[in-house]
């Protein structure tokens, strides 16, 4: 077992959700060896030739990271590790935090063909294809954005990749609708936090009416200029909203997991062209964060 490679416990909660080996000449032969490639290359961010030879071919190795980023077999993965976590009692569904983050694309990201990409031996595009590929352009260059939904003990539990450029507050509904946690014993899926919190690029009318909708308890605090047109419309600019500063100190539990999934050099830096390639390798990084202990 080289460094960073799958420990013995952690491939025992692994290898129940995936995809059935094929038989004799089945293409789904030695999963753990490939996927320890596969982490090694999220962890390191290396060029897929440069993996070394422990882990096989490197052609194999990319084609069933592209052919599960594609199919969803990545997020299948990791909403039953999500699972199993819930089943044991180790999601803090307290507090979800929302944040975002933005990673610097590699030249290498840009330069992807205009064709549509399809799924291997199906007529359909990939699961999380985007035609502007998540890339956008700023001062800086090329930069992609990460929104992410974290939980109390700090691990990814949805997220969405978009340009750069694109705003915090649209995306915060759209993310915490992507949580879903499904329940081995039977019932609907978990999708409800108890208490949500995010900064101030959050506060709008459209994330609190959501909220209040679903029944989720908030802490966001209220911009300057949002107060001040509240206060100018009078008794029509509604209540002040509420506001918890011992809710708030735990902002920093959704920093901490974005420092958490960062450490994979991967998802710092953008190597993939294709935005529904990436979106796997920010799942695979986030699935081995569920399952350290």
């Amino acid at each position: 077992m080289g460094r960073g490679d799958l420990t013995n416990h952690e491939w025992s909660l692994l290898e129940p959700h995936l995809p059935p080996k094929g038989r004799r000449g089945g293409r789904w032969n030695d999963h753990r060896t490939v996927i320890n490639g596969i982490l090694f290359r999220v962890r390191t961010g290396v060029p897929w030739r440069d993996l070394p030879e422990r882990y096989g071919p490197w052609k194999t190795v990319y084609e069933r990271h592209r052919r599960w980023s594609a199919d969803g077999t990545w997020d299948r993965i990791l909403q039953s590790v999500q699972a199993d976590a819930d089943l044991a009692g180790r999601i803090d569904w307290s507090m979800v935090g929302v944040d975002s983050t933005s990673c610097r694309a590699h030249q290498h990201a840009a330069g992807a063909r205009k064709a549509k990409p399809r799924v291997p031996k199906k007529r359909t595009t990939p699961r999380h294809h985007r035609p502007d590929e998540g890339l956008g352009r700023s001062r800086g260059g090329l930069t992609c954005k990460i929104h992410l939904a974290g939980e109390g003990g700090c691990r990814p539990m949805a997220f969405l990749v978009t340009p750069g450029q694109w705003g915090d507050a649209p995306q915060m509904v759209e993310v915490l609708d992507r949580i879903r946690v499904p329940r081995p014993l039977g019932g609907r899926p978990r999708t409800r936090p108890e208490h949500v919190s995010g900064d101030k690029a959050y506060s709008s009318r459209r994330n609190r009416r959501y909220l209040r909708r679903r029944r989720i308890r908030h802490t966001i605090p209220e911009p300057k200029d949002q107060q001040a047109n509240r206060r100018r419309k009078g008794r029509e600019g509604g209540r002040p909203t509420g506001f918890h500063r011992d809710h708030y100190r735990r902002r920093n539990e959704v920093e901490r997991t974005i420092n958490r999934l960062k450490n994979s050099r991967a998802v710092a830096t953008r190597y993939d062209k294709r935005a529904y390639v990436f979106h796997g390798t920010v799942t695979a990084a986030a699935i081995r964060l569920w399952l350290r202990q």
